[in-house]
């Protein structure tokens, strides 16, 4: 039986700042794994220690120590130039704020991430309108963001995060600017896309939005708990 290993694989990670002549860890020896197919949460409240912890996970960041294995890379000790390699091959963003460029259409949107990584221009069209068409907006793709409700806004920003196919989609808070109604509607496709073989990491401060995924890890004060372990 061939051995699995993790998609994401991070180990006694901690993270660092000085504040005069405080040491402030925000990460504390954390240790994760994330396997091909998991749907995680990672709840915890504002100053637990999840917002360094996504950067952490999306490359956006490095360690004060300890090691990050990303599909099998490891990549806590990478330069700027790498990481930003890393993040465009390996990790699809899902943003509360959408992130999406004002005066790019829909179509333009979800393009740009090929655009970055060259991909030809026929490739990029037949690959950004499928993941448009995946996510319910093939009859949008000439829409410009000020032209789409928020649901929709958000669905764009799911089809640009699939459209490289990467094999993490890093969710940030991803229905924190949406009503209810609109936000289970992007907790359900997030669900039906983990269905599809998606592998997703939520970042969250919402029970009942973690509840939605398979695992739930809590942050607190920098330190790491799975869900029927020690926290408190």
């Amino acid at each position: 039986m061939a051995i699995m290993n993790p998609l994401i694989e991070i180990e006694d990670l901690s993270k660092l700042y000085q504040m005069g002549d405080e040491t402030l860890k925000a990460l504390d020896d954390v240790s994760l794994s994330v396997n091909k197919g998991d749907f995680v949460a990672i709840i915890g409240p504002s100053g637990s220690g999840k917002s360094t912890l996504m950067n952490m996970l999306g490359c956006l960041d490095v360690p004060s120590k300890g090691n990050y294995w990303l599909d099998g890379q490891k990549v806590n000790k990478m330069s700027d130039n790498q990481l930003a390699e890393i993040r465009n091959q390996k990790i699809g963003f899902i943003f509360q704020g959408f992130n999406l460029l004002p005066k790019l259409t829909a179509f333009e949107n979800v393009e740009l991430p090929l655009i970055y990584r060259k991909v030809p221009g026929k490739e990029r069209k037949e690959l950004a309108l499928a993941s448009l068409e995946k996510v319910g907006l093939a009859d949008r793709v000439h829409h410009r963001p000020i032209e789409l409700s928020g649901g929709q806004q958000q669905r764009v920003a799911v089809a640009r995060a699939l459209v490289g196919n990467p094999p993490i989609l890093l969710a940030d808070e991803p229905t924190g600017a949406l009503d209810t109604k609109t936000g289970n509607e992007v907790l359900e496709l997030m669900h039906h896309l983990n269905e599809q073989g998606h592998t997703i990491v939520l970042i969250t401060h919402d029970l009942d939005i973690a509840k939605r995924a398979k695992r739930i890890i809590r942050i607190q004060d920098g330190k790491l708990f799975e869900d029927g372990g020690d926290f408190l």
